[in-house]
Formats: C-alpha cells, sequence, structure tokens
C-alpha cells in the first residue's frame, strides 16, 4: 500500500501543474475566441476559475510532495499516538 502511496504521489505532483496549463490554455483560447462584446464576461469568468484552481492544485502538489516522501507511512490510528 505505501509503494501505491508513493507513486500517486508522483502522479499528484505531474497533475497539478498540468491542470494549471491546461486551464490557462484554455482561458486563453477562450478570451481570444470571444467577440468584443462577451471578452468582459468571459475573462471575468476564467480569471475566477483561475483563482479557485490555483491553490487546489498547489495543494495537490503538496500532497503529492508528503506522499511520494512517505510521510503518510503510519498515520496513528488514536489520538495517544500523535506527538
Amino acid at each position: 500500500m505505501n509503494s501505491i502511496k508513493k507513486l500517486l504521489g508522483y502522479v499528484w505532483m505531474l497533475l497539478a501543474p498540468a491542470i494549471i496549463c491546461f486551464l490557462v490554455y484554455e482561458a486563453l483560447e477562450k478570451m481570444g475566441a470571444a467577440s468584443a462584446a462577451q471578452k468582459a464576461n468571459v475573462t471575468l469568468q476564467w480569471m475566477i476559475i483561475l483563482l479557485i484552481f490555483t491553490p487546489i492544485c498547489i495543494g495537490f502538489f503538496i500532497f503529492g510532495k508528503y506522499a511520494s516522501a512517505n510521510e503518510y507511512d503510519h498515520l496513528p490510528e488514536s489520538s495517544s499516538e500523535i506527538e
């Protein structure tokens, strides 16, 4: 199970920047295709989407970093095991 956690940690670390790059690409494409009347609306929508998903992807990356460093090998089962 620990090897699966470590492997999935690397997957999260690779997936987080890929998601951000994909969202930026889509945002630029949609904003470029928008007409002049819709440009402000589309730009605002994509800025909100990017502002929401960027911290989420940073969290994915941090989670993957800890998982790949085997920080989740032994999780406490009771509060007496917490240091």
